[in-house]
């Protein structure tokens, strides 16, 4: 969930718990947003190690359990864009994949082919990203976000794709990005919200966040595992609906906006802090990432390449330092070191990290082509981003139904002999055989939100 996410009680991939956290897995350790976590008894299937009662209903008065580490993280779903895109909106995506930085090779087509092909060096980061949010979600290792910072990582690509789409009509294009991401939403929604219905939960006049989720949709506690994860999608829908300002503003003086973007999350820590409620976790979750979307405008604007590459590393050394100081010095403030529970040390180590990564794609024109040698690698690779959405929403439940699919192997003697049904990493497995599912029979809604012919697999 969000910083705030934890005092209010809603639940967040990526964000501190809102979006953040989440992630405390399932076995769940510490972190935002983590209700019953559950644990095997050596040879008698699963107990929960810390029951929760689920009939009585989150409200902001009273704050929801958390651990679930995130993302936040990420997340950042990606929709690939119509061979042969008809109106400007045609090209906007839930989560979508940068356009390469502007260069002789590159391509005017979707903002994510060069000439002879897809730029699979941003594919190849979004899907890493999307493993790495699904191997915290179950693990809740807190220095997962130190390896790779997946949230950083994805609204990064996202301000980049949203750069390139506003050089058309700015209205079309953020119309667009409306209906590439809500129509999933939606769909994932109903089932989430209907099974938190048949356990006892009524909304009040809050149930318009689930149509469109400027603010945290509420839910209870039974279901808060599930709905936690839509801080990411908020997130990413304010920074689109703001884009178009922000983009003339970037414009005007590129590197003094870039710099000064990380002024806002360390007045929200040494100063004024917002309040604990849906829209305050909101600010909060736009001030951490802020630097990462306007990294993706300066790789669109082909500000990274006249950077010197001293620059660069000292000034990316100097946020992860920064970053990492913190998180480890203010352990005892926040319980842990996970940059998931910590959004100033999250926004600095995410700048630090994700600058580097960005840049070299600037400066030297990567795009891993070299990845379409592997065949199978490669088709992993692009159903991860055509499918980004459908896997960032449907993980949180695919995790949370291989706990009892698990349970019910303690009854097959063989498997009970045979199967490590005690580890984490079978649970981790058996989560995406059911990720690999729910792409199968829900990933067609991102084909119609895109206007296109639906597809078992793109």
């Amino acid at each position: 969930m969000t910083w705030g996410a934890e005092q209010q009680g809603q639940g967040y991939e990526g964000g501190y718990g809102s979006g953040y956290g989440h992630d405390a897995g399932y076995g769940y350790g510490g972190g935002h947003g983590q209700v019953p976590a559950y644990g095997y008894d050596s040879g008698n299937g699963l107990a929960y190690v810390q029951p929760v009662s689920y009939d009585q209903p989150v409200t902001y008065e009273e704050p929801v359990p958390y651990g679930l580490p995130t993302p936040y993280e990420e997340l950042g779903p990606y929709v690939p864009e119509p061979a042969e895109p008809a109106p400007a909106e045609a090209e906007a995506e839930a989560e979508p994949v940068p356009a390469p930085s502007p260069s002789p090779s590159s391509s005017p087509g979707t903002g994510t082919e060069k000439a002879g092909g897809r730029d699979r060096y941003f594919d190849a980061l979004r899907a890493v990203a999307l493993v790495r949010v699904v191997t915290y979600h179950t693990f809740g290792w807190a220095w997962a976000g130190l390896v790779f910072p997946s949230m950083g990582v994805m609204f990064a690509l996202a301000g980049t794709l949203m750069a390139r789409s506003l050089e058309r009509p700015a209205l079309a294009v953020v119309r667009g990005r409306l209906r590439r991401l809500l129509p999933p939403f939606w769909f994932w929604g109903f089932f989430v919200v209907l099974a938190m219905l048949v356990h006892g939960w009524m909304p009040g006049w809050q149930i318009v966040f689930w149509i469109v989720p400027v603010g945290d949709p509420p839910g209870d506690r039974w279901g808060v595992q599930a709905w936690e994860i839509l801080w990411y999608l908020r997130t990413y829908l304010w920074f689109a609906l703001l884009s178009p300002p922000l983009l003339r503003m970037f414009r005007r003086a590129p590197v003094p906006v870039l710099l000064l973007s990380l002024v806002p999350i360390v007045v929200f820590q040494y100063g004024w802090q917002p309040s604990y409620d849906r829209f305050g976790s909101a600010l909060t979750d736009l001030a951490t990432y802020l630097f990462c979307w306007l990294l993706g405008f300066a790789h669109r604007e082909g500000v990274l390449q006249r950077l010197r590459p001293a620059a660069v590393v000292l000034g990316s050394a100097a946020a992860l330092a920064y970053g990492a100081w913190y998180a480890f010095a203010h352990q005892a403030d926040f319980g842990t070191y996970d940059l998931d529970e910590n959004p100033l040390a999250q926004a600095f180590w995410s700048a630090g990290f994700v600058t580097p990564l960005m840049y070299f794609k600037a400066y030297y024109d990567v795009d891993l082509a070299r990845l379409a040698r592997f065949g199978r690698l490669d088709r992993v690779v692009r159903v991860f981003n055509a499918r980004a959405v459908t896997i960032y929403l449907w993980h949180e439940i695919a995790l949370i139904l291989a706990v009892p699919l698990i349970d019910r192997f303690w009854d097959v003697p063989a498997f009970e002999k045979w199967l490590p049904l005690e580890s984490q990493w079978f649970m981790f497995g058996v989560g995406w055989v059911l990720i690999a599912a729910a792409v199968l029979l829900f990933g067609w809604v991102e084909d119609v939100a895109a206007r296109k012919r639906p597809r078992l697999l793109p």
